[in-house]
């Protein structure tokens, strides 16, 4: 009697050795929205047999950033890069990810683990340039990156297009020496393990480990949503790591490549390590000295060089 009138007066006491739990607080909207996007790429990398440390970084990135106090956008505007890089499963290359998603609301990696990159929408959040010339860009010039983009700004390729006067190319420039500019330092300052950038040798073995798992029908394959209507899952990923460098490696689904019936011979390998992601394009070469040989395109000496030494 006594319990069951305490139990009238009291209808939210709750049962002995149950402790009250505090309401947890909702995530900021932009940290729910960049945890997501790592909690995503997570879960395509495991699909894809990527290496489990690599899944788990991203997994306990998303978990920081999810119960983060405070907003990710006033971290970064604050603090830079470097306020991201002092969190708890955040290094250098994970803060550029998420400063990514942050000025974007895309994530590179993410659209290609998804099947779904279009180096056109990428191109097309640059200041002066449309979805239409961003096409133009890609299927012309053969432009895929914003730091290709930058080159092509500067050697005179831009200038020869249609539709890129003088005005609108000195914009382009300006946009990408200030967007670009976080990555240059980073790409120029010393790694934290003192490491250099890719041997071409390095380069030329994932290709190598890429093309080989290929013919033998050993890798997860996606459906790119370019150039392919009926959704077909025809492309292979290979998820790789050499050393620091975790690497990416597929076939080219470009407009170029499609063109050129080139899309089961050039390579497109993304590594990232303590300098962030970069990009390199392996082809069979037709002309020249190194004829039938794969080379890393923008590397050619180098790759002479490494043949040469081979015999």
């Amino acid at each position: 009697m006594i319990r069951a009138s305490l139990a009238t007066v009291n209808p939210k006491a709750e049962p002995r050795g149950v402790r009250h739990q505090p309401p947890v607080t909702p995530s900021h909207p932009m940290n729910a929205q960049v945890a997501d996007r790592l909690e995503e790429t997570a879960s395509l990398l495991e699909q894809q047999d990527a290496n489990s440390f690599r899944v788990q970084a991203y997994r306990n990135a998303a978990s920081t950033i999810r119960a983060l106090p405070r907003s990710v956008m006033a971290i970064l505007h604050e603090e830079g890069l470097e306020g991201l890089d002092r969190l708890p499963n955040i290094g250098p290359a994970l803060a550029r990810a998420i400063e990514q998603i942050v000025n974007t609301g895309r994530l590179p990696m993410l659209d290609r683990l998804r099947g779904e990159s279009d180096p056109t929408a990428t191109l097309a959040t640059v200041p002066g340039i449309g979805e239409k010339l961003a096409r133009r860009l890609n299927e012309e010039l053969d432009i895929e990156s914003l730091e290709q983009l930058e080159t092509a700004a500067h050697d005179g390729r831009l200038e020869g297009l249609a539709g890129f006067g003088e005005k609108r190319v000195a914009g382009i420039r300006d946009a990408l020496a200030t967007r670009l500019s976080r990555r240059r330092r980073a790409v120029e300052a010393p790694s934290r393990d003192g490491s250099e950038p890719p041997l071409v040798e390095e380069v030329l073995d994932v290709d190598r480990e890429y093309r080989e798992a290929s013919e033998r029908r050993k890798l997860p394959t996606i459906a790119p949503r370019r150039f392919n209507p009926k959704q077909v899952k025809w492309l292979p990923v290979l998820h790789t790591r050499r050393g620091e460098r975790h690497y990416t490696a597929l076939f080219s689904n470009t407009g170029r490549a499609h063109q050129l019936g080139k899309t089961r011979d050039w390579v497109v390998r993304y590594f990232d390590g303590h300098d962030g992601e970069r990009q390199h394009t392996v082809v069979t070469a037709s002309t020249g000295p190194l004829s039938g040989k794969r080379v890393v395109r923008g590397r050619e000496q180098e790759c002479e060089r490494y043949y040469a030494a081979r015999g």
